[in-house]
């Protein structure tokens, strides 16, 4: 059954209210997800489960069919386009939110053991920035990644802006953070996973590199980039540039590292 709302105060959508001022991100694993390809993806995903959805009258009646697979107890709302905008605090072009809830999380030694013998992992440190996280697993996704280890000072890849601009692909790729005081070092060390840092100052070209085993590809904040005592315990890695520029995006980076290594992989495959 369908819940209409004519009341942006409702308490039944509290959830949705003020959108930007009261994000769920940390609130009881609740996240927001906007739009009709992180709805699919919430819907399709291992990860997490839809908790509401809220939609206009308009996207209503076009998303019947994807209406229809959410689970039965799944509470959906609708309202006008006006009284959404109210609820949301600003317009809400695409018309499409839902609630989710993320199951159970893996520690990060879970997470890492989960890993078969040539899975990459994509482990991530200082990265602040919600359009580089949603970026980063958008490519983690692209590449087969098969983790994603966060440190603590990260954001929330389920933040909202984050998990748009990853078009539901961190409802896709397993992670786990690290808590306060862990090391991403450490960590991978402990699991037995070989280490590639990336920076500009790297020992080796990625070109250079040989792939085998469990890898984990490991990226800093743009900037500060990652810090030499992590670095000191990994293989370090550069991109080639050309003169006098040194400089990407770090998921630009992380796109064409991650391109490099699937594909080097694959080449390596023997054919059937």
């Amino acid at each position: 059954m369908i819940e209409q709302i004519t009341d942006p105060k409702d308490l039944r959508i509290a959830d949705y209210q003020e959108v930007r001022e009261r994000d769920l991100v940390g609130r009881r694993g609740r996240f927001i997800a906007e739009g009709e390809v992180v709805l699919r993806a919430l819907l399709g995903s291992s990860l997490a489960r839809p908790v509401s959805l809220l939609v206009t009258d308009r996207q209503r009646v076009r998303l019947e069919p994807l209406i229809s697979e959410l689970p039965g107890e799944t509470p959906v709302f609708a309202a006008s386009q006006t009284v959404m905008d109210a609820i949301v605090g600003f317009p809400i072009h695409r018309g499409i939110l839902a609630v989710g809830e993320r199951l159970a999380p893996p520690d990060p030694s879970t997470l890492l053991a989960g890993v078969s013998g040539d899975g990459l992992i994509l482990a991530l440190s200082g990265i602040s920035n919600h359009d580089n996280m949603g970026g980063l697993f958008r490519n983690a996704a692209a590449f087969g990644v098969s983790a994603v280890l966060l440190d603590a000072s990260c954001c929330d890849p389920l933040y909202r802006k984050a998990l748009r601009v990853s078009v539901g692909a961190v409802l896709r790729v397993p992670f786990a953070r690290l808590e306060p005081g862990g090391d991403l070092g450490t960590c991978l060390e402990a699991s037995g996973v070989r280490r590639l840092a990336l920076s500009p100052s790297g020992d080796h070209a990625l070109g250079d590199v040989r792939v085998g085993g469990r890898m984990a590809a490991l990226f800093g904040a743009e900037g500060p980039g990652l810090s030499p005592e992590l670095m000191a315990r990994c293989e370090t890695v550069r991109i080639p540039m050309a003169e006098g520029f040194d400089s990407l995006n770090v998921a630009t980076t992380s796109g064409i590292v991650l391109h490099h290594l699937s594909t080097a992989r694959r080449s390596q495959e023997p054919l059937s």
